[in-house]
């Protein structure tokens, strides 16, 4: 049978989708570099023996000794950055009381993000026809951005204790959009935490490629490619 009648005929059972968020539906490199900056800047300005006492070297070094200290919190980013700031006060003779106002600096800095062009149309048009869960490993605030109402829910990988691609964030997925996961299309960028974990946990798969990446040969190969969710909405509904 050729591959887009079997990936029509996949697409007919969709009845939700799981979807990834940073790099699926925005650009997030550019978003955490400005938003680390953003952070840095209002550092030097508030707290200016953080700059005297750390370098970009002594950043990183300390950051992966927080990530050492703290395994069983490596799902949780949003911790973690928190222990970052923590541990910078203190080393610069400051207390931890910065901590909670800078992060709230670098929280607004990161969900400013620019969504990708095809996003919102084809969302809505998604959203008014199937149930859609967020799943992620990062700390995105959908309503912040502005887009928490085309979303039925959201899972994070702190609501989960575990990050993708762990089995147990796509249960906690699965048990949210009502469907069994058969039924459920995971749409996300990247090919071991998206649709391998996805795979495993018996969901459908399409992988989002927006910078024509080569797919690794260590991983089988997803039910669907797409380049846009505008590629998406128009195989669904071409099966529908």
């Amino acid at each position: 049978m050729p591959a887009h009648f079997q990936a029509e005929s996949l697409l007919h059972r969709i009845r939700a989708i799981t979807l990834d968020l940073d790099n699926t539906l925005w650009d997030i490199g550019p978003v955490i570099r400005n938003a680390e900056a953003t952070l840095w800047d209002w550092l030097s300005i508030n707290y200016p023996q953080i700059p005297d006492r750390f370098d970009a070297e002594d950043l990183i070094s300390l950051r992966n000794s927080v990530v050492d200290d703290h395994r069983h919190k490596s799902h949780d980013y949003r911790y973690l950055r928190k222990k970052v700031l923590e541990r910078v006060a203190i080393e610069a003779g400051y207390d931890d009381s910065l901590v909670e106002p800078a992060f709230e600096v670098f929280d607004a800095a990161r969900n400013a993000v620019e969504l990708y062009p095809d996003v919102l149309p084809d969302l809505e048009y998604l959203y008014e026809r199937f149930t859609i869960v967020a799943v992620t490993n990062g700390n995105a605030n959908l309503k912040t951005i502005g887009i928490d109402h085309l979303f039925h829910d959201i899972v994070t990988a702190v609501d989960a204790g575990v990050a993708k691609p762990a089995r147990p964030i796509f249960d906690v997925a699965i048990a949210k959009t009502g469907v069994t996961a058969e039924k459920i299309l995971h749409v996300g960028d990247h090919p071991e935490t998206d649709i391998y974990g996805a795979k495993n946990a018996g969901l459908r798969t399409a992988w989002i490629n927006r910078t024509d990446e080569a797919w690794p040969e260590d991983f089988d190969e997803p039910d669907v490619v797409i380049t846009t969710i505008t590629e998406l909405t128009k195989l669904l509904a071409e099966a529908g």
